[in-house]
Order: C-alpha cells, then sequence, then structure tokens
C-alpha cells in the first residue's frame, strides 16, 4: 500500500526541480536543543537555527523561529501552541498562506518539520508539505545551498481552525481510562521507562505505549521508513484504526512526527498532547508511572 496523502511529503529531486516555481515558498524551521539533564528544573536550553540557516540552506528559503514567533511566549513551556488568531497573524506575516505551496525542512531530524506541518493544518491550511531527510539529504546528495537571508512577503491565510489536534491535561486524565483511546509516548525508552529523570518526574503517563519517534526514520538517514516498516511499528503496538490517539513526548514537538505518520497511515483520529512531559511530570497531581 502507499503513503495515504503522497503530496504532503516531498523528496529532493522534486524540489530541486521545482526551485524556481514561485508559486513554491520553501522555509527553514530548525531548532537546536541542548539537554541539560543535570538541571533540575530546565530539561534543555533553545536555540535558534538562524546561525546555521546563515551559513547554509536551500536557495530561496526562508527562516521560520518556531519558540520566537510561533509559540506562546507567555506560558512557561518553551513551544506551547499560540491562539489561533496569532499563530495565523504569524504565518501570514512570514509570507504562509494562499496561493502558496509550503514545503518546510530542518536539520538534523525532522520532528521540527513535523510540528510546523501539524500546527498549519491545524489552522485549516493544507498545501502542506515536508522535503523527506531535511536539508541533511539535500546537502547529502550535492544539491545547492546558499547563504543569502531571504524574507517571503505577507500573505492572506484563510482561518479554519481543527481544533480537536491539540489537546490539554484534562484531556489525557479523561481518557488514560478510556478504552477507546490510546497514548504512545515518542520519547526515548530511558525517558519512557523513567530512567531519565529530564523533565521532572521520571517515568510516563499512566498506560502510555513507546514508539519512539526516531524508530520511524531510517536507521543512517533522516528519511521516513517505508510504508511496511512504518505500519508494522504501530501494528506491533496493537495501535488500531477506531482509537483515539494521544501523542505526547517532552514538548509537544517529537509527538508531531509520530502524527503525521499516523496521518500519512490513514489513521483518522490523531492528537497532540501540547506541553507534553514539560507539564505532566511537574505536577504532582498528576499520575505518573515507570519501571
Amino acid at each position: 500500500m502507499d503513503l495515504k496523502y503522497p503530496e504532503a511529503i516531498v523528496d529532493c529531486n522534486w524540489l530541486y526541480n521545482r526551485l524556481d516555481d514561485d508559486n513554491i515558498r520553501i522555509y527553514d524551521c530548525t531548532t537546536i536543543l541542548h539537554y541539560t539533564d543535570d538541571h533540575p528544573d530546565k530539561p534543555y536550553d533553545v536555540e535558534s537555527g538562524f546561525e546555521s540557516y546563515k551559513i547554509s540552506h536551500i536557495p530561496s528559503a526562508s527562516f521560520l523561529d518556531l519558540q520566537r514567533e510561533l509559540s506562546d511566549n507567555s506560558s512557561k513551556y518553551k513551544f506551547t501552541l499560540l491562539n489561533s488568531d496569532d499563530l495565523a497573524e504569524s504565518f501570514k506575516k512570514n509570507g504562509i498562506g494562499e496561493p502558496f505551496h509550503i514545503i518546510y525542512y530542518s536539520r538534523n531530524g525532522m520532528q521540527w518539520s513535523t510540528r510546523l506541518w501539524w500546527m498549519t493544518y491545524y489552522l485549516g491550511y493544507k498545501n502542506i508539505s515536508i522535503l523527506d531527510g531535511g536539508i541533511n539529504e539535500w546537502e547529502k546528495l550535492g544539491m545547492p545551498v546558499e547563504k543569502k537571508e531571504i524574507k517571503y512577503n505577507p500573505t492572506e491565510f484563510n482561518l479554519s481552525v481543527n481544533p480537536q489536534i491539540f489537546v490539554d491535561k484534562n484531556y489525557v486524565i479523561n481518557s488514560i481510562n478510556d478504552s477507546s483511546s490510546i497514548l504512545i509516548n515518542a520519547l526515548t525508552e530511558d525517558l519512557h521507562k523513567g530512567y531519565n529523570p529530564r523533565y521532572g518526574r521520571p517515568g510516563r503517563i499512566p498506560k502510555s505505549i513507546n514508539i519512539p519517534f526516531h524508530s520511524l526514520i531510517d536507521n543512517g538517514s533522516y528519511k521516513f521508513k517505508s510504508y511496511n516498516e512504518l505500519i508494522n511499528e504501530f501494528n506491533q503496538k496493537q495501535v488500531h484504526i477506531n482509537q483515539k490517539i494521544i501523542n505526547y513526548c517532552g514538548g509537544g514537538i517529537s509527538a508531531t512526527l509520530n502524527a503525521f505518520v499516523l496521518y500519512q497511515l490513514g489513521f483518522n483520529d490523531i492528537k497532540i498532547y501540547d506541553n507534553s512531559m514539560s507539564e505532566w511530570a511537574k505536577d504532582k497531581n498528576l499520575p505518573i508511572e515507570k519501571d
């Protein structure tokens, strides 16, 4: 079988052949995390990917700063989703919207691309794709790069919010004992099992299963695995098409890669717990379990 929405993933050759297409706008959305596992209150420091963008980026690509421009800076968590009106305004200002085909890519992992994709999809805009493998694959193939900073002109954004695809902790609490729901932790196994206290109290949301986001990426590259490999990852963990699937991670980033793959596999009821373990692990009133 094939992916359900193949147009939402483009490869480097496809993009290279369309670099002169004025209907396409390309965005580098790289963010860099520096983990601080010895710090009890701060799981990581966040660095904008703008400096790496200035060194090397795909021709005609602009830069998107996820934390500074597209997250709620009034939140105590790093990547909290902006309210829909402010988010749409930020997208418009950066040139994202009608009538353009938007291509997101990132460096050293596609989770930043999938976060931006999911946020854009949340607002109802669907003419969006992810570059499979990101700029790592682009550079590996010897394709051209440039250093010149690009800023696109503002455009129109017709808002049609899908509010059900982001959920809060109260929704998650009510889902723990709901037989029609399943919780998927996209973090690494050591965090899932409670061996690492990066986000506060070590462990996971009760009854959740572990499908690390990196298990969906081909070994030795940053590209998605094949359809058969991807569907097997979820079949092995008894994830079913008729379930409400709540994806979480540390801060709502890596979980979007799992969610994007589920979307491509044809699953219908897919959600992201925004703030994820950054919120859950620090709230002592919320249940947690570990091995």
